[in-house]
């Protein structure tokens, strides 16, 4: 046993000497130490301008260079990584060869060697076909469709305006504020797609003190005379109540829609709240999962977005923290574009100036002075002459129950903006309010000028509550369907038509037999006692009865449009505007929101009365009507109305 004992230690110490006396310091004093020759270290700047598929040297910082074996990898913001190989190197300095398919954008930066890579840091890439000299700009660059240089483009950094030279280069000198510059895409023209989003803004990397270059790629384009433009308002998917399945219905729609227009121009425009701010934290839901969502569902349409109140971060405690997200992703808070013979203007009308970091969300609708200045900038560009379509996510008027409308901004603000539009044609387009209403140039808000708003809907309808509650019933607090506007551009001339999901553009209005419509407590036998007294407006609104009264929900009116009702004697019925809750949106969301023997208070999203509701009062039960809507296009929808009429959620499913 000792001798295999003895054998065993020498046959250790056979393996593990060396190595011992290596870890010891046993060598010597001849011996050179050990290097690691993959510690390089070099400058990485903020921003790297490199022709396509052109070379960079970079400078480095501790003498260890690189082999010509070794590679940088370009891993991109999306997760795609570019191997670009070291193609010289000396003591001081390297050279890299880009590869020809990194673009414009954010990348992490590694060297690699063999299987080790390192993570070195980040970089902004800037494809550049030629040098250009900032002169005293710190933010300059050059825009081109294909080789051609593009001129008397708008370019801003969203304080300073400029317009590109007869070369397509601009300069600006800059505080760099807002951290991006962003161009007004000319008629004629479309940016570079990325995904769903059009490139025409970038992020500025570094600081006021040094010059950033920033060019843009356009696509030169015909067609723009004729197009249609979808305006998307309030989404807010956040992955709860079934959104992600319900989200898919929209794009469906909205995918079919524009495969049956194949070869038309088409454009769309989001209103605000695409994301839920609180998911960002409870479900995981921000604003970059709604930008895979979207590009995984839509392809080829140019979306362009407008920030709403739950784009912005709650926990921020400023106006500018509080869209930092929003801007690293999306698109600048606020800029314009061309289409065709129309000028475009999107803005961010939530200041969030008051927020304390808390989901108090303590918000004031309005336009911030700065975008006022922007806006005036950017419209001495812009003749009269040429239509404006204005894009925020808040109503600047809302309607009032005795009649009318009142402004529901900030004075002083939408004052300012009034007068900074006044002789424009112009069209504003809002959401917010979940709910589908029309101020037109004649109302007396409007100041005598020819402004209209369109409040325009929501696709998440009632926060798709009623989606998830009663399935196939999808309707927004004021009855109006889940979907969104489609716009026809002709020229100057526009017209408009709102579009439900799942449903075709022929579906503009609901009629209710009121004789076969009530509400009771027997409907919600679970709810608490408490909030009996919450409910009640149902109960009291529509009572059993036997008046012979119709109700018609119709939508998107406005007072340019007509509604005839007949009977099927041919006596001509008058509708009376009302103010009215929808019984269906009763029926399919608050009933089962109530009918909870858990709540404590009286829930969320919940029928709300609102305008656009009409009544007659038939002759009798049995009588049947014609009931017809024409909108100011000439576009006619009618319902033969057979009476009596049972009054179910599967009727309109």
């Amino acid at each position: 046993m000792r001798n295999i004992s003895n054998y065993l230690f020498w046959m250790l110490m056979t393996v593990f000497l060396p190595f011992m006396m290596v870890g010891c310091g046993s060598s010597s004093d001849d011996d050179e130490p050990n290097v690691d020759d993959f510690d390089i270290q070099f400058t990485l700047p903020s921003t790297i301008d490199v022709p396509k598929g052109g070379e960079f040297t970079f400078m480095l910082t501790n003498g260890v260079a690189p082999r010509t074996s070794d590679y940088l990898v370009m891993e991109s913001a999306s997760g795609v990584s570019y191997l670009c190989p070291v193609v010289n190197a000396t003591a001081t300095q390297f050279t890299v060869s880009f590869s020809e398919q990194v673009v414009d954008g954010s990348y992490k930066v590694y060297l690699k060697r063999d299987q080790r890579k390192k993570l070195i840091g980040q970089t902004a890439v800037n494809i550049i076909d030629e040098v250009i000299d900032p002169q005293d700009a710190n933010v300059y660059g050059k825009i081109t469709a294909g080789e051609e240089p593009v001129a008397g483009v708008v370019v801003s950094d969203g304080v300073e305006v400029t317009t590109t030279d007869s070369e397509g280069i601009y300069r600006l000198k800059s505080a760099k504020k807002y951290g991006y510059v962003f161009m007004s895409i000319p008629s004629g023209y479309e940016a570079v797609s990325e995904g769903v989003l059009p490139v025409l803004y970038k992020l500025l990397p570094s600081d006021s003190k040094t010059a950033d270059r920033a060019d843009f790629k356009l696509n030169k384009v015909s067609g723009q005379e004729n197009y249609k433009v979808f305006f998307l308002g309030d989404m807010h998917l956040a992955n709860r109540t079934g959104d992600a399945a319900q989200f898919q219905q929209f794009t469906a729609d909205l995918n079919s829609y524009t495969q049956s227009h194949y070869g038309e121009k088409m454009y769309a425009i989001t209103l605000g709240d695409m994301t839920w701010d609180t998911y960002w934290y409870d479900n995981d839901y921000e604003l970059s999962n709604y930008l895979k969502t979207v590009n995984s569902q839509i392809k080829n349409l140019q979306i362009f977005h407008t920030m709403g109140n739950h784009d912005n971060d709650f926990k921020a405690t400023s106006d500018f923290t509080a869209e930092n997200r929003y801007r690293t992703v999306l698109a600048p808070t606020y800029y314009s574009f061309n289409i065709g013979q129309v000028h475009y203007v999107v803005l961010d009308d939530i200041d969030c100036s008051n927020y304390d970091g808390t989901k108090s969300r303590n918000y004031k609708k309005g336009i911030s002075v700065d975008q006022l200045s922007w806006l005036s900038k950017d419209l001495s560009f812009v003749p009269k002459s040429t239509p404006l379509v204005i894009t925020m996510h808040a109503q600047v008027f809302k309607p009032v129950k005795t009649g009318g409308f009142r402004v529901d901004h900030d004075a002083t603000n939408t004052a300012q903006f009034l007068s900074l539009i006044d002789g424009y044609k112009v069209n504003i387009v809002t959401g917010h309010t979940h709910q589908i209403y029309n101020v037109v140039p004649e109302e007396d808000v409007i100041g005598g000028r020819d402004i209209f708003e369109h409040n325009a809907g929501a696709i998440c309808a009632s926060w798709w509550w009623s989606g998830y509650l009663t399935p196939g019933i999808h309707v927004g607090i004021d009855g109006a369907p889940g979907g969104y506007a489609i716009w026809d551009i002709k020229g100057t001339d526009m017209e408009w038509v709102f579009k439900p999901t799942g449903k075709s553009e022929d579906y503009q209005f609901r009629s209710y037999d009121l004789n076969n419509v009530s509400f009771s407590a027997a409907d919600v036998p679970d709810m608490p006692s408490k909030v009996a007294g919450d409910f009640e407006p149902f109960t009291k609104a529509y009572p059993a009865n036997s008046n012979n009264e119709v109700l018609i929900n119709v939508w998107n009116y406005n007072p340019k449009w007509t509604i005839t009702v007949t009977t099927e004697g041919g006596q001509s019925l008058t509708p009376t505007a009302v103010w009215a809750y929808d019984p269906l949106h009763i029926a399919a969301l608050t009933v089962p929101r109530f009918n909870n023997s858990s709540i404590k208070e009286a829930p969320n999203f919940i029928t709300e009365e609102f305008t656009h509701f009409f009544k007659v009062t038939a002759p009798d039960a049995d009588t049947d009507l014609t009931i017809t809507v024409k909108d100011e296009f000439g576009h006619t929808w009618t319902e033969q109305m057979q009476r009596p009429k049972a009054f179910s959620i599967e009727a309109y499913k």
